[in-house]
Formats: structure tokens, C-alpha cells, sequence
């Protein structure tokens, strides 16, 4: 094959990958527009995170090019690279996966938003490590409401107590609650394991903590996260397709 066709061929397989991100961004929002309106909710109050991990920052970059400016993050050199490869796009970076005491410099310097923090030691580091350049860091307190060993997250139980400890430290601003709920196909669970966590951030705003978040809900079951009041769903494979393990 000469180079012409060659480049032509690349060029046709770019082009194509480019309008499938678009038409999976489109799809995801018409869902979350869908099950917002099914129960009477404003689609503009959910939030939409591209759950971007393991995929190359060219994806990411189509991914903006059709209009999605918020990314999320599992693994801290990831990110950083990315942050660094993406940087003219002006983007705002979400960490969401579970973050030892040891990487939560990068994390502090380079995120807008950490989702994951599930205990005070993290929040601590986080606020002293947060640049006085920077705004605060915007913070959601993990709880993991399945009570799985394997999942990181304080327990409901202990969500009040880390919340207002964290609300306290300086450089951060508490915004809401994260789950990562336990994997299921009934749509009856998906909803219970939801509404604990709502119920939960109900409870703590009425006990005067001003939080504005529930960061829940995923490709397979943002349905029924956006139906008990998810305000930012974490989406990766609807918009990127399945992971290469």
C-alpha cells in the first residue's frame, strides 16, 4: 500500500473513533436527560464525569473536541501524564480512586476535585499540600454504603463525623458524598443502595453541613442513580467502550 493510502486509511479510522466519542456522549446525555426527566428532575442538574483511566490522552482529546470538559482519574501517574499531555485544553480534572497518604501531592497540586476521600489522614494531606495559588480543593467523602471489605470508603456510621472534620480544613471545600455501590443487574438494588446514600447526604445537610454533590452512579446504572437525585454520574465505557485489560 503506498503512504498516500496509508494516511488516508489512518486518517478515515481517526475520523471514525472521533464521531463514535461523540455519539457516545451524545447517547449518555439523552439517557441522563431521560431519567432526570422521568422523575421530574432538570437534566442541567446532573453532571456528567468522563471516567478516562487507562485510555490514552488522545481519546481524551476527542472526547473534549466534542464538547466534554471534565475527567476523572483512578491512578495518580496517570494523571499527572495526562494533565501534562492535555494541558492547552483547559480541562477540569477529577480524582476518583482510592488515594494513598503517599501520592496525595499530585493529586493536591494538579485536581480540581477528589471524590475518594475516605478518611481524615487523606483530607489532611490534601489541605496542606493544596498550592495557596490554587482555589480550594472541591472534596466528596466516599462511604461505602454495600459495606463490602473490598471497597474503600468510611461507613455510614462515620460519614457525619469525617465530613465535618474535613468541612474544617482550610484548603479544601467539602461539596458532597461519593459510592461506589455494590454491582448489580436489579434495577430494585441499584435504587436501595442509592437512596442510602441520599438519604444520607439529606441527613447531613440538615444537620447543617453544606453539601451539593452525590457523586454516583455509572455506565450501567446511571438510571437509577440520577433517579435518587445523583447530581455527577462517573461514565467510562458508555463514552469510551470497553477497557483493554
Amino acid at each position: 500500500m503506498s503512504s498516500g493510502r496509508v494516511y488516508t486509511a489512518l486518517g478515515a479510522e481517526f475520523q471514525r473513533i472521533m464521531s463514535d466519542i461523540a455519539t457516545n456522549l451524545q447517547v449518555v446525555r439523552e439517557r441522563v436527560a431521560a431519567a432526570a426527566r422521568a422523575v421530574g428532575r432538570d437534566p442541567a442538574e446532573v453532571e456528567i464525569l468522563a471516567v478516562s483511566k487507562t485510555w490514552p490522552a488522545s481519546r481524551l482529546r476527542e472526547a473534549a473536541a466534542a464538547g466534554q470538559r471534565a475527567f476523572g482519574e483512578n491512578y495518580v501517574q496517570e494523571a499527572e501524564e495526562k494533565i501534562a499531555a492535555l494541558a492547552d485544553l483547559g480541562l477540569e480534572w477529577h480524582f476518583i480512586g482510592p488515594l494513598q497518604a503517599n501520592k496525595t501531592r499530585g493529586v493536591a497540586e494538579r485536581c480540581a476535585w477528589v471524590h475518594s476521600v475516605d478518611r481524615l489522614r487523606i483530607a489532611q494531606r490534601l489541605s496542606a499540600q493544596r498550592p495557596p495559588t490554587l482555589p480550594p480543593l472541591q472534596v466528596c467523602v466516599q462511604v461505602n454504603v454495600s459495606g463490602e471489605a473490598s471497597k474503600s470508603g468510611c461507613s455510614p456510621a462515620e460519614a457525619e463525623r469525617l465530613c465535618t472534620l474535613v468541612a474544617a480544613l482550610p484548603a479544601l471545600h467539602l461539596r458532597g458524598l461519593m459510592a461506589i455501590p455494590e454491582p448489580t443487574d436489579n434495577a430494585v438494588r441499584q435504587r436501595e443502595q442509592f437512596a442510602e446514600l441520599r438519604r444520607l447526604f439529606t441527613a447531613l445537610r440538615a444537620g447543617g453541613l453544606p453539601l451539593d454533590t452525590l457523586s454516583m452512579g455509572m455506565s450501567q446504572d446511571l438510571e437509577a442513580a440520577v433517579a435518587e437525585g445523583a447530581t455527577l454520574v462517573r461514565i467510562g465505557t458508555a463514552i469510551f467502550g470497553e477497557r483493554n485489560r
